[in-house]
């Protein structure tokens, strides 16, 4: 029997943050925000919201197999670079409680209400006490930077979000410190003094002049010394010294403070640098270290920066999880398949990643992303307005593992380098448009203007923007399970540029098939599986799905699940 789905526009307004708690700036709400339960008396009434143009993008109702709760580890995360999110004081600088305020448009503990973006997970950039704006240099890591707030504010959150079942991780560099860190302090003194049975006397890594310096690396000189440390990053970033096992237990203990207060994992900075081009002696540290960590939290979720191409990360999968960077970024597998590619490609290529990380480690997952706060935005070369982010979204979204999504990626928002030399123009502040009053990074040159062109407010209440787009795309991962973490079998389609995967879970089993091109496509899915789909779970995109027995049709920059 033949099955159309019909695909009209589902109108998603609903209270702009639902019930979030107003930052602290009492600037007035915005004009386009839904009215509120309570009106007062003396204001005029709002102006009603503009209609929206229909027929962008379309999706179907979502209908939930369970209860839309995540599966283990196996969760979408939002990476969050704290400074720049949301402020709750009004100084300008994104803080912890800013995050708690805005955890309603993050998730609202309802997976069906659709009134969230309904993430699963949060990494935090570092919090750690430090003088620089990103906090990757850290004076103290048992002190949460003044500016984000404090350990009792980290605490209120880690409670809120495991209320709504969302893991919170942290960003833990211990690779470097910062310079002003009181172990740096400790070691200048002690190689000043010559006390070489200070317990700091050997604590970062350093050559003494007149010895040859270890190849291929970066040191600074230590003023009042003849010790040059290694400072790969920065000469305001000492490295650690990792053949030092009381290094080793510094750098234990801090991840195990943050895990006894209840943090669910850590990302692992710049990973591969604990020996300095020896991946084999850095992939032994952290297979020790995991290890010890996982005994304290047997379930927690931990993930390496490893900028580098699959076969290095290869070293440290037996160990954690690594972010996937050969797909990523504006020359990456995911842009290049959502500009019109082809899908074979790209479900083969995961195909083949999963069977490999697999065999490293039981339980290793794959961590997709477009980018992060270290490379340009997508929007600069994803553009929505040809639905080139909106595909590239449902491929790395709608594949399994734990997908991450960069902060204001889901609202369109620009960022790049340019002609400066300066990361501050990648990590810019959200325009909420309802009062937050969150600023760009100190050292920023990008213009403001040309970041976002409709704030988050005016795209809560458009049913064409690209953050309802993200939202329904969660719900509909949220909604087929085994996508996140079922059994990864790609098709072989041949001939056309239409391809997709079959996911086997507990006896259930989803299609999701991509259509990427300017045409719509017909295929016959007999000639690539046996199991006959006869259901249509889910089509986002710019057209539909039609299935008839075994042939089906699907719309130019669509997707669609079929169980």
């Amino acid at each position: 029997m033949k099955k159309l789905i019909n695909l009209t526009v589902i109108l998603l307004i609903f209270s702009l943050f639902a019930g979030c708690t107003a930052p602290a700036s009492p600037e007035p709400s915005a004009p386009d925000e839904a009215p509120q339960a309570v009106v007062e008396p003396t204001p005029e009434p709002e102006p009603e919201p503009e209609p929206e143009p229909a027929g962008e993008y379309k999706v179907t109702d979502v209908s939930f197999t369970g209860d839309g709760s995540a599966q283990g580890n196996d969760r979408v995360f939002y990476e969050i670079f704290v400074g720049s999110f949301s402020d709750s004081d009004g100084d300008g600088t994104g803080d912890l409680r800013g995050i708690i305020n805005r955890m309603d448009y993050l998730n609202d503990g309802d997976p069906q209400s659709g009134l969230s973006l309904g993430i699963e997970g949060i990494w935090l950039t570092p919090i750690y006490k430090s003088p620089s704006y990103h906090k990757y240099d850290v004076s103290d890591y048992y002190e949460i930077d003044p500016a984000f707030g404090s350990e009792a504010d980290l605490s209120e959150l880690i409670d809120l979000c495991h209320e709504r079942d969302v893991k919170l991780i942290l960003d833990l560099p211990i690779n470097h410190t910062g310079s002003s860190n009181a172990w740096y302090t400790y070691f200048k003194a002690a190689q000043k003094s010559g006390e070489a049975d200070n317990e700091y006397y050997d604590f970062y890594s350093y050559y003494r002049k007149g010895e040859k310096a270890p190849a291929g690396r970066t040191f600074s000189a230590v003023a009042g010394t003849d010790v040059f440390v290694e400072s790969n990053f920065s000469g305001s970033m000492p490295e650690l010294n990792f053949d030092n096992e009381q290094v080793r237990e510094a750098v234990y203990d801090v991840a195990k403070h943050y895990l006894d207060i209840g943090v669910d994992g850590f990302r692992f900075d710049a990973a591969k640098y604990v020996y300095f081009g020896d991946n084999a002696a850095s992939a032994d540290f952290w297979d020790e270290y995991i290890a010890r960590l996982r005994e304290l939290k047997p379930d927690g979720y931990f993930i390496a920066e490893v900028w580098d191409t699959d076969g290095i990360t290869d070293y440290y999968y037996p160990s954690m999880n690594c972010f996937n960077f050969t797909i990523s970024q504006s020359s990456g597998l995911i842009a290049e398949t959502a500009k019109k590619g082809n899908v074979n490609t790209f479900t083969h290529y995961i195909d083949s990643y999963l069977n490999s990380i697999r065999a490293k480690r039981e339980g290793s997952q794959a961590a997709l992303f477009i980018t992060n706060h270290d490379m340009d935005r997508a929007a600069g070369f994803l553009t929505s307005s040809a639905n080139q982010i909106q595909m590239a979204a449902n491929l790395y979204i709608l594949s399994p593992g734990s997908p991450f999504i960069y902060y204001g990626e889901e609202l369109d928002m620009r960022g790049s380098r340019g002609g400066a030399s300066t990361d501050a123009n990648r990590r810019l502040a959200i325009l909420w448009g309802d009062g937050d009053t969150v600023k760009d990074p100190i050292g920023t040159t990008y213009d403001s203007s040309k970041k976002q062109d409709k704030t988050a407010a005016e795209q809560l209440v458009s049913s064409t923007s690209l953050y309802n787009y993200y939202k329904r795309l969660i719900m509909l991962r949220k909604a087929n399970p085994e996508i996140s973490s079922g059994e990864y079998t790609a098709l072989d389609f041949e001939g056309t540029k239409l391809g997709g995967f079959i996911a086997e879970k507990d006896g259930g089993a989803v299609c999701v098939l991509h259509n990427t091109t300017g045409s719509d496509i017909t295929v016959d899915l007999s000639g690539v599986t046996d199991m006959q789909f006869k259901t249509v779970a889910g089509v986002i995109g710019l057209g539909g799905a039609e299935l008839n027995g075994t042939e089906l049709t699907l719309s130019s920059q669509t997707s669609v699940i079929l169980r």
